[in-house]
């Protein structure tokens, strides 16, 4: 290639590194259903996983997600004193636009919605009574103010408020689930709502993305980061007032593209937030015609089962969890788990560094729901602690499990950050078909990850040994100056 005073035939390029090009994907693990799940429940998913041709394992993230947002602050993990898990779950579905994610959620978000409609109905009914009633009582205080005033003037004692003048608090209509919200909605509902709820996001990119969307560089990210962890939150916004919430816990289930994944993971930083989502990317059905299709019946008695469990009420009157605590066998299962997990930690990196950190805690969640989908579905006693069969199916769940899907989700993501940054020009390249371009471009653009000089100069270089890129000296031209430096980009990159 000819580029500018450069020499007429350059070298011939040699293919790019693999992970420049398309990485390769880590194998899809098999679901264990029968080592995690009851009969009755295992026997559930494979049926309506095959009514909505589709992979069970969607059925399964969002069977686990829907689960933990009915439980919510109901009820807690505890292993030891300091140490309390909210059965809280961020689910990613990720797969094409054909792979069935719709459907087999559906499987699961159908009956949560049939629970959720008779709650609202008979909310619904009240909040009629009480806006009649509030219309009422409008009068009734106004001319309460009125008489107030005329009082006032003649310097009588003032009238007592009546009793009628207050309507009462206005009622909640319960929201199990949600499709679309601001910060401030959220924080309304999940304050009225001390539970919880689940926010369902058929694509997941904008939701992410959303997170940013505020002028002067606000965020929802922090809320987020806190709606996983249930503790304590305040929502304060210019023109809104401040609202503070007991435990903020909020579900999240929904569907990304593997290509629309991969760019969040190459663009954005790790605070945490991605690395909280149970990632699941299953391989496609064949397509068939089904021959089972699950009933809904078993499902939604489930479903009304969790929905039903209260928050314990205090001497005060106030609401708050119930602690369910770990035997000390589960205890022991938990250290050793721990342990496995600390090997693990030393040879990761990035992303994946992030998530291993967050898979002791996501046990200890997934054993709360597997003691409670036990209660519900299979019949056993309701769970009064977190027995070694609650957390040692949890724990094999995510170890055999969810952290291969990790591994197959982020694999572009958990590498050291030079390589993260290399992966970032390589899209920039490849957005704006660069054939060739000077750091100083880059420098001047704004490419997260890619400043100042000293941070591109290692990324170069590592792009320049994957044969992504070549070197070239470009000399000055007839009215002098200095020669310039300029990167020549393999074809293969665009292809």
């Amino acid at each position: 290639m000819n580029v500018h005073g450069a020499q007429p035939f350059e070298p011939a390029w040699s293919p790019p590194h693999p992970r420049f090009l398309r990485g390769a994907l880590p194998p899809a693990p098999s679901l264990p259903l029968d080592q995690v799940f009851g009969p009755n429940l295992a026997a559930w998913v494979r049926e309506a996983a095959e009514g909505k041709g589709a992979p069970a394992d969607y059925v399964l993230g969002t069977l686990l997600a829907v689960s933990g947002s009915l439980i919510g602050n109901s009820r807690l993990a505890s292993p030891w004193n300091g140490w309390c898990e909210p059965p809280g779950i961020f689910c990613m579905c990720i797969g094409n636009p054909s792979a069935g994610k719709s459907p087999a959620m559906d499987a699961v978000l159908d009956p949560l919605r049939q629970v959720e409609k008779p709650l609202r109905q008979a909310a619904q009914d009240q909040l009629e009574t009480w806006r009649a009633e509030a219309e009422v009582a409008n009068v009734v205080d106004t001319a309460w103010r009125e008489s107030v005033k005329a009082a006032v003037k003649k310097f009588e004692p003032t009238p007592d408020r009546p009793t009628e003048a207050d309507p009462g608090p206005e009622p909640h209509v319960p929201r199990l689930v949600i499709n679309d919200s601001t910060i401030e909605k959220l924080a309304r509902i999940s304050a009225a709502q001390p539970k919880g709820t689940l926010m369902l996001r058929d694509e997941l990119t904008g939701f992410l993305d959303g997170m940013t969307r505020y002028a002067g560089g606000g965020s929802d990210r922090p809320f987020w980061l806190e709606a996983y962890g249930g503790r304590g939150y305040t929502v304060e916004r210019v023109n809104h007032p401040s609202l503070s919430i007991d435990r903020l816990l909020i579900g999240v289930i929904g569907g990304i593209q593997p290509d629309r994944l991969n760019s969040l993971l190459v663009d954005s930083d790790d605070d945490g937030l991605l690395a909280r989502f149970v990632p699941i990317w299953p391989d496609a059905v064949p397509v068939k015609r089904p021959d089972l299709f699950a009933s809904d019946t078993l499902i939604k008695r489930v479903l009304e089962e969790l929905q039903q469990l209260d928050m314990p009420i205090d001497e005060h009157g106030e609401a708050h969890p119930q602690l369910l605590h770990f035997t000390e066998n589960a205890k022991n299962q938990l250290d050793e788990f721990r342990d496995k997990v600390r090997v693990l930690e030393g040879s990761a990196e990035g992303l994946l560094l992030s998530f291993l950190g967050k898979m002791p805690g996501l046990s200890i969640r997934i054993s709360l729901i597997l003691a409670f989908l036990d209660f519900a579905a299979e019949g056993a006693e309701r769970p009064r602690e977190i027995t070694p069969d609650h957390y040692g199916r949890a724990a094999y769940l995510v170890e055999h499990y969810v952290l291969p899907m990790a591994r197959r989700a982020y694999a572009g993501a958990s590498v050291p950050e030079v390589e993260r940054s290399a992966l970032r020009l390589v899209a920039l390249v490849r957005k704006k078909q660069l054939m060739q371009f000077s750091s100083r471009q880059v420098l001047r653009g704004e490419h997260a990850g890619l400043h100042p000089a000293e941070k591109l100069d290692p990324v170069l270089r590592r792009l320049e040994e994957a044969d992504c890129i070549r070197l070239v000296e470009i000399p000055a031209g007839p009215n002098g100056g200095r020669p310039e430096k300029r990167y020549l980009v393999n074809p293969a990159l665009l292809e």
